[in-house]
């Protein structure tokens, strides 16, 4: 399947976010060591593609509280066939069925900007000033502004180049490559900051899930895909690093406010459901209820097996009275050890 349409589209929205800021009356040329027009329109592209996949970020949302509100059941299935996976897949898969809830839901908005990364890692890749005119003119590029973003920087560094780009490369844009490699480098560190920051915030917000899939997906959300950025970072233009920080800022924000005005329900910690772990690091099974009330019986919230005396411990064999003594009365024998023997 030719991703050309998408390209097209990416392009377009490009063109316009950069006619509206030469319009304003942003300069083309460097401020700063950066062409600010060409790095709005970047901005802007993410604010457009997000407004576009708002209602899918929501419906994300709705169906990860449907799985979270299906935790006791699934508790239970766990419990019913233990040690039995196949059969505990098969019955889940049923359960998700009935209630209509969507375990991939919550990777769909994810999937859905894959296509996008990638037009926009084309589109950048694209930019290269040695080629044809007419290869400058694909997806509906005009020479002219071709031309611009071709040799558009930020802080003195091509947004067409990468860490990773060879001399020959950098030598066709112009570029310094120490400077590259730093400012790539500092973009990248702070891509992988912030997708691990936006998976964190999500989950500890819905929770953690008991189901074994659905916690093994929140674990390579949260720590495989940052981690492989490290990696993969060196490969992407600084345009496309840009694009991706930018997403990640603008996904904490969207997410805080859409958690804050529909904040998730509490979970009813009733036949073992799990409750939100605070640090993430206790996973379904570990506590029945981490939500722990007050304790009123003792270690753990269970009566101790010998209660406590309320009254102070009394020495019955020195109060008891001695052969051949007079009784003695408890209420005045304040000093039964003292008294002499005899």
């Amino acid at each position: 399947m030719s991703l050309d349409p998408i390209y097209y589209v990416i392009s377009w929205i490009l063109l316009r976010w950069h006619s509206l800021w030469d319009a304003i009356g942003i300069p083309d040329g460097r401020v700063i060591g950066t062409n600010w027009a060409w790095i709005l329109a970047i901005f802007f592209l993410v604010v457009t593609l997000r407004v576009i996949l708002f209602p899918v970020f929501v419906k994300q949302i709705k169906s990860q509280r449907a799985i979270q509100a299906l935790q006791p059941k699934v508790k239970a299935l766990q419990e019913k066939h233990k040690g039995d996976r196949e059969t505990l897949q098969k019955e889940m898969m049923e359960l998700y069925r009935v209630e209509k809830a969507n375990p991939l839901m919550g990777c769909l908005p994810m999937f859905l900007q894959i296509p996008v990364f990638f037009g926009l890692f084309h589109v950048l890749q694209h930019l290269d000033p040695t080629i044809s005119d007419a290869n400058k003119q694909l997806y509906g590029w005009p020479l002219e502004q071709f031309n611009s973003a071709a040799v558009a920087h930020l802080f003195n560094a091509p947004i067409s180049a990468k860490f990773g780009s060879s001399s020959a490369e950098l030598a066709a844009l112009n570029a310094d490559g120490l400077t590259v490699k730093i400012l790539a480098a500092v973009l990248v560190l702070i891509m992988m900051a912030t997708t691990f920051l936006t998976q964190r915030q999500m989950i500890l917000k819905t929770g953690w899930a008991e189901d074994p899939q659905q916690l093994m997906i929140q674990r390579l959300m949260l720590y495989g895909i940052p981690f492989t950025l490290l990696f993969s970072g060196a490969l992407f233009p600084i345009g496309v690093v840009i694009y991706w920080v930018t997403n990640n800022l603008f996904t904490l924000a969207q997410q805080q406010w859409v958690l804050r005005k529909f904040p998730p329900p509490a979970m009813a910690n009733k036949g073992g459901s799990t409750a939100r772990p605070a640090t993430g690091t206790k996973t379904a099974g570990t506590a029945k209820n981490p939500v722990q009330p007050a304790r009123t019986g003792g270690l753990f919230g269970r009566k101790p097996a010998t209660p406590e005396p309320t009254s102070p411990v009394v020495d019955t064999k020195a109060l008891a009275p001695k052969p051949g003594a007079k009784p003695v009365n408890p209420k005045k024998g304040a000093r039964p050890a003292n008294k002499p023997k005899g």
